[in-house]
């Protein structure tokens, strides 16, 4: 028995001897995966000093970006009304209350956007702020002053009193591309200076968290990690130019967790410019009411597409009527610009201003009309809206004489210049206090009168009038 075990046992091992030998002597066949097709195949470099050449660049975009980014430090005074005796005021008409006042600071970010101090920044970081305070990237302090605050937009724009400082160029953000690099620079948790990489996610993002009427949410979408204290700081491209402002980041627990939001740079020049110029932005308005066209509603409405918005009424005496614009009609695009939904249109009449002509495309019966529209206001006129009776031109504050000011100088009517910034009236020489009286010997007695006088010329002008010692003074003012 012992014998037939053995023998059994002796012909198990031969048997997977030889087959084993069989395996590894037997000639394999190759399998081999096809390659869909389109798509075309490329060796890339894991390892070794070739691979830095299949990622984009952030050196220089980095270094050009960082000296360009300022720590902005603004304090706040959060008012409470304080009862002095608890139980009176649950037992009597009229209980004894004072005033108190719990100081609070936020921290953020901000971009110089002009070598003589201008910086850009979001709007919930100094709107309402007793002191903001610049730091810059090499350590220097400044106390600014804010020139600008508009909620619609949550932007605004401060100042500090300093020259040849480090400036980011703006870019294109219409040109962004979904997919393309781009670098977040700011100062999260109150780290100075810092960079973090990503890509572009989506454009045209409406994440609804201005929440007033006329809020304008278009935002480009990344990846690029921001935080606290990023606020305000810069979205730039690989190539260094500015094409957003960080201001937001969708997240439930305060922190990044992948989703962040950037102003279009687009919208913050058309800011930027009007607060220069006007100090108050120049809303322009199409005067539609509109609906956007999702699949249900095209079967409802019986649309043969969904590109555009369905037009569902036209304001009275506004731009849209003036221009032909009907109910029913499909607004495709302005400006050879897509229209596709409420942030895209919101975006591209959001960089326009009041008396700017336009050419909108429409779907009507199925076929396209182009049409030329002549923007305006809210109040359907095209007067450009000033900042309480005031108007900022060429790095000049302008305001007008009041009675006592015109009985003092024996004036009917004048503009007191209140400050002074680098711009055309400080090339010209002319000082703060200077009391501007006649534009090219014609008299300028209303706001209006004097933004047309000095507003689209060429060349230059004549101003005269005098300073409050009475001595009189001409400039002429090169436009």
């Amino acid at each position: 028995m012992k014998r037939y075990v053995g023998i059994f046992l002796i012909a198990v091992m031969g048997g997977a001897v030889s087959l084993g030998l069989y395996k590894a002597f037997e000639k394999k066949t190759a399998i081999y995966y096809p390659k869909p097709e389109g798509i075309p195949a490329r060796q890339v470099a894991l390892y070794g000093p070739e691979a830095q050449g299949n990622f984009p660049d952030f050196e220089t975009a980095a270094s050009t970006s960082v000296h360009a980014v300022v720590h902005i430090k603004s304090e706040f005074q959060k008012k409470s009304l304080v009862y002095d005796d608890f139980f009176q005021l649950f037992n009597f008409g009229n209980p004894t209350q004072r005033e108190y006042i719990s100081p609070y600071t936020a921290m953020g970010s901000g971009v110089i956007i002009a070598a003589d101090g201008y910086i850009v920044t979001n709007n919930h970081m100094v709107q309402d702020a007793v002191s903001v305070t610049v730091t810059l990237n090499d350590k220097r302090v400044y106390k600014a002053r804010v020139v600008g605050t508009d909620p619609s937009t949550d932007l605004a724009l401060i100042r500090i009193e300093e020259n040849n400082l480090p400036f980011l160029a703006y870019g294109n953000s219409d040109d962004v591309k979904i997919g393309e690099w781009v670098l977040a620079v700011g100062n999260p948790f109150n780290l100075t200076s810092t960079v973090t990489a990503g890509i572009v996610s989506a454009k045209a993002r409406d994440i609804n968290i201005l929440g007033s009427q006329g809020a304008v949410e278009s935002f480009i979408q990344t990846d690029a990690a921001i935080n606290p204290g990023n606020s305000g700081g810069a979205l730039v491209n690989t190539r260094g130019e500015l094409i957003g402002i960080n201001a937001a980041i969708a997240s439930g627990t305060g922190y990044y967790t992948g989703y962040s939001f950037a102003i279009p740079v687009n919208i913050v020049k058309k800011v930027v410019e009007d607060f220069m110029k006007y100090g108050k932005i120049q809303r322009a308005f199409l005067g539609i009411a509109y609906h956007e066209i999702d699949d249900q509603f095209a079967k409802d409405k019986g649309l043969s597409s969904l590109n555009g918005v369905y037009i569902e009424d036209v304001v009275s005496g506004g731009a849209a009527e003036k221009a032909g614009i009907q109910k029913g009609d499909i607004l495709t695009s302005i400006q050879n610009k897509s229209v596709n939904g409420k942030s895209e249109l919101m975006e591209i009449v959001s960089q326009l201003s009041p008396g700017d002509n336009v050419t909108v495309s429409i779907l009507r019966d199925g076929k396209q009309i182009d049409l030329p529209v002549k923007l305006n206001t809210e109040t359907r006129t095209t007067e450009v809206a000033l900042n309480n009776n005031k108007l900022l031109l060429y790095g000049a504050a302008f305001e007008p004489l009041n009675d006592k000011e015109k009985t003092k100088y024996r004036l009917n009517y004048g503009f007191k210049i209140t400050r002074i910034e680098p711009g055309k009236f400080s090339d010209a020489g002319i000082k703060t206090g200077f009391i501007l009286v006649n534009v090219d010997r014609h008299p300028v007695s209303s706001v209006q009168e004097l933004k047309d006088a000095l507003t689209g010329k060429e060349g230059g002008v004549l101003v005269d009038g005098l300073y409050p010692n009475g001595m009189r003074a001409f400039y002429g003012l090169g436009l």
